[in-house]
């Protein structure tokens, strides 16, 4: 063969294979139109493709559909952006701009950006239709490309938002549009040939479905997938819907489609491994340019979260079923009468309960009239007016009557309800049978009023008794003064009086002094008894007060040869409780411990804690003792038990008077005896704040007006503290010894703070309020009223804690009112911010 011959031969060859070449790429030209065309003649997506720069080149049925354009009116004429909210186009721009970090021009690039950068993008945008009404749609952006990569264009699918999981993917034309589609993993894409064998899974498909395309391509139906049962059961329904046989399989799935009807419809995928998922299909039948059907398109979206929310729905309608049952079961079981009426007045149900209140069935009762089972109609409809207006009443009381005349006295309970929107539906009625109460309470009104005039006429006599009592012991004291007072005077005068006289002197001192005691006690008493006995609890040291004990009640036991033993203290224990008080009451103890002690005998004092909270103070003596009968008599007013005859005075209420103290400050009184042996008499006070001092402070130091305490530091503050009692000013001095910063003045008296305050000028002042001379108060306003010492910030420390003190206190101008005991770390942050006040002035 020559090689002209071999060169036609080679060319004859070529020319053949690129006809075989060009046929093949027809064919696939005229399926690939006819799987566009498809897409394009759905009405269930609106598929705009536009060119690079937005301009919209195809606009689908679907978009024709759901936005009221027709395609030549937008075709190259704008952009989606122009059909696209504007303020969301904003908004998105903005978002977009923070989230990658870069400028983003509003209008049809905030649409296409993350598509332009190769980022799937998916979002939710309000469409504005033709005719201006808007939709929310979910829209799906690709960038469409050519064959060098660049972009072409862009597609932009968008579903309506009620639907917003359904196909995302339409296919239009060959090469990058429909890689566009099929490449999204949002819909299973699965398109098969006319006898239903699967020849396109996209990667959607592949996602929900586990498969591999090419496990299922060429080898498989749809029908292979879905749940068999549900399959036959389809091709059993619209074979009765159409009328015409169909084969349960892919010819159930498509059946509509094949005759040109949009179907769409739910259906249980199963996956590789088995499992299973609710999708709502999309059927499409793809056709040929001859109209001839070629195969099926299906896209599929998981429906999995609504089928989530229908069973949730599900339950909540049970759920909601169940209370209602539940609420009506409790209505019915509840012993109240219950109903419930509308705005007007008019019933809207009832329980049995009310049905026996009025004799009347549910039937008869609903849809009456609420004031029309009353005695008095008006004022049932008065509450019912009344709930209205202020919501609600309680303890309304009504008298029902039955049909049959009975009559009970109930007490109503009401509210208004209203529904979910908040709209008012009427009143919630419970009325309870309070008939036998009703009865009760009257006779238990009656009978209190007559403990009342019983306790009326009880008080009155003891309050006259008190004030009698009151009143006579002041009326004795200014004769006593004198009857004491000349005695004295004889007693003292030159000369000096005869042996005789002098008897006579000691008789009139030692009666009129005794007398003087049982005045005292005798006020006291009333005092106590009309409640007006004031103390002034703080706390009190019992080194100090055992102290000023042992000194007052030693000549007596001198005199009588009585030994005294007093405690040792270890470490100060203060009580919280009146100073005065309390000295009194140990002076009482200690007094009837050496009166009615035997010769040479002995009284002891012991102190020591109870519990972590009380401090208990014993006296023993040796005397006598006492027995069960006569321990039984004790603390009674005016009874000695038996000593009246006796030749120790006395006037049978010391122990009286002692026991109601030791109440009143909070503390117990007590006795332990045996006869032969002798008797323990005790009080228990609670303990107060510890004051541990570790310098003492000499008899000079604590008796002195002022004392100053120097500081080392140049900037020092000085804080005037004005308080009589001296455990609270070793208190302070102990407080403030800890702060380098200060240096403290003190004095005991009210007008001596204030000669104080003005020769010294304190930064600070702290003022106890019960003071010797004037009070706290009245230093307070003379502080005031000076120039020099107005603006100094003055801070109230005291046992006076009513709230009515307190209140007081802050009237008549403190900083701040401090009670005490102090707390430490309140009262150090009242110290600086009145401090800081001090520095601004």
């Amino acid at each position: 063969m020559s090689e002209i011959d071999l060169i036609s031969t080679a060319s004859d060859e070529a020319s053949t294979v690129d006809i075989i070449t060009e046929i093949q790429r027809q064919e696939t030209l005229l399926k690939t139109g006819a799987l566009q065309n498809a897409i394009f003649n759905s009405a269930n997506f609106s598929s705009i493709a536009t060119d690079a720069k937005g301009v919209i080149q195809i606009f689908n049925v679907g978009a024709e559909r759901m936005l009221g354009y027709r395609a030549a009116e937008v075709i190259n004429k704008i952009t989606p952006a122009d059909i696209s909210d504007p303020q969301e186009v904003i908004a998105r721009a903005k978002e977009l701009s923070i989230e990658l970090e870069t400028t983003i021009t509003p209008g049809f690039e905030a649409l296409v950006f993350k598509a332009s950068r190769g980022i799937e993008d998916i979002y939710e945008l309000t469409y504005i239709r033709k005719d201006g009404s808007r939709f929310p749609a979910v829209v799906s952006v690709t960038a469409l490309r050519d064959a060098q990569d660049t972009i072409i264009g862009y597609l932009l699918i968008g579903t309506d938002n009620t639907a917003r999981k359904q196909a995302e993917e339409a296919l239009i034309k060959a090469g990058a549009l429909q890689n566009a589609i099929f490449n999204s993993a949002n819909f299973s894409s699965i398109a098969t040939d006319a006898k239903g064998v699967i020849q396109i899974f996209n990667v959607g498909a592949e996602r929900m479905l586990g498969y591999a395309a090419a496990d299922v391509m060429n080898k498989i139906t749809p029908a292979e997938i879905s749940d068999p049962q549900e399959v036959i059961a389809r091709a059993k329904a619209l074979s009765a819907e159409l009328a015409t046989p169909i084969t349960p399989g892919f010819e159930a799935l498509v059946f509509k489609a094949s005759r040109g009807i949009e179907d769409i419809y739910e259906l249980t995928y199963i996956r590789k491994d088995g499992s299973r998922f609710p999708a709502v299909v999309s059927v499409t039948a793809l056709r040929d340019a001859q109209d001839g059907i070629i195969g099926y398109l299906l896209i599929g979206t998981d429906n999995t979260a609504r089928k989530q929310v229908e069973a949730e729905q599900k339950k909540l309608d049970q759920r909601l079923r169940d209370q209602q049952f539940y609420t009506r079961s409790l209505i019915e079981a509840n012993i109240d009468a219950i109903m419930t009426t509308d705005p007007s007045g008019i019933i809207s149900d009832v329980n049995k309960q009310m049905e026996a209140l009025t004799g009347c069935t549910r039937d008869e009762l609903i849809g009456a009239p609420f004031k029309n089972y009353f005695t008095d109609p008006d004022r049932a409809e008065a509450g019912i007016k009344r709930v209205l207006s202020e919501n609600k009443v309680t303890n309304y009381e009504l008298t029902a009557r039955a049909w049959d005349g009975k009559e009970t006295v109930v007490s109503y309970n009401a509210t208004t309800f209203y529904d979910r929107d908040r709209t008012l539906q009427g009143v919630f009625a419970a009325a309870r049978d309070v008939t036998e109460r009703k009865l009760l309470d009257q006779a238990l009104q009656e009978t209190n009023m007559a403990l009342e005039s019983a306790k009326f006429v009880a008080e009155k006599a003891n309050l006259a008794k008190s004030d009698f009592l009151s009143s006579m012991s002041h009326e004795l004291r200014s004769p006593l003064n004198a009857i004491l007072g000349f005695a004295q005077l004889m007693e003292s005068e030159a000369p000096q009086p005869s042996p005789s006289q002098k008897t006579s002197i000691n008789q009139i001192l030692q009666a009129g002094w005794y007398l003087l005691e049982l005045i005292n006690e005798i006020l006291d008493l009333a005092l106590i008894e009309s409640g007006k006995l004031a103390l002034s609890p703080e706390p009190v040291s019992l080194t100090e007060v055992l102290g000023d004990c042992h000194a007052m009640i030693e000549p007596q036991a001198q005199k009588s040869g009585i030994r005294l033993i007093f405690p040792q203290l270890d470490c100060p224990r203060f009580v919280g409780a009146d100073r005065t008080r309390v000295k009194q009451v140990i002076i009482n103890l200690l007094s009837n411990a050496i009166k009615y002690n035997r010769v040479g005998g002995t009284v002891e004092v012991t102190c020591h804690p109870n519990t972590a909270e009380r401090i208990r103070i014993s006296v023993h003596d040796t005397g006598e003792g006492l027995s069960l009968d006569k321990l039984s008599q004790l603390f009674q007013p005016f009874n000695r038990l038996g000593q009246e005859a006796g030749v120790e005075e006395g006037t049978g209420i010391g122990l009286v008077v002692s026991k109601r103290l030791v109440e009143l400050m909070g503390g117990e009184i007590g006795v332990e005896s045996t006869v032969g042996v002798g008797s323990v008499f005790w009080i228990e006070l609670n303990t107060s704040v510890t004051v541990h001092i570790i310098d003492t402070v000499d008899d000079q130091t604590a008796s002195s007006v002022i004392t100053t305490h120097e500081k080392a530091d140049a900037l020092l503050r000085t804080v005037l503290c004005v308080e009589d009692n001296p455990a609270n000013l070793m208190l302070m001095e102990t407080l403030l010894d800890r702060r380098s910063d200060i240096r403290l003045l003190t004095a005991k008296n009210g007008k001596r703070g204030i000669e104080i305050a003005h020769a010294a000028q304190p930064d600070v002042i702290l003022m106890d309020i019960n003071l010797p001379g004037i009070s706290g108060i009245t230093a307070l306003k003379l502080l005031r009223e000076d120039p020099a010492t107005a603006h100094i910030p003055v801070i109230a420390l005291s046992a006076n804690a009513m709230p009515r003190d307190i209140e007081k206190g802050l009237d008549a101008g403190f900083f701040r009112y401090l009670t005490k005991p102090i707390k430490v770390n309140e009262f150090m942050d009242t110290l600086n911010a009145a401090l800081t006040f001090s520095e601004l002035q």
